[in-house]
């Protein structure tokens, strides 16, 4: 079963912890987060991504 990332970008303040602790799923583009994929099969590091947003703007399912 895949996993679905998204990235709030309303609530997205830009401080880049998610491309830190999982630069393999998530970029940095115009000031915001993005996810670089829609949906893994495998988590990774997608959830201490999660964990580590400070305004909650990244869930994975």
């Amino acid at each position: 079963m895949a996993h679905k990332i998204d990235v709030d970008k309303e609530k997205c303040i830009g401080c880049g912890a998610c491309v830190s602790i999982c630069p393999d799923s998530f970029e940095m583009k115009d000031g915001k987060a993005f996810a670089t994929k829609a949906e893994v099969e495998k988590l990774t590091c997608e959830k201490d991504a999660e964990s580590g947003c400070p305004v909650d703007a990244i869930k994975v399912n």
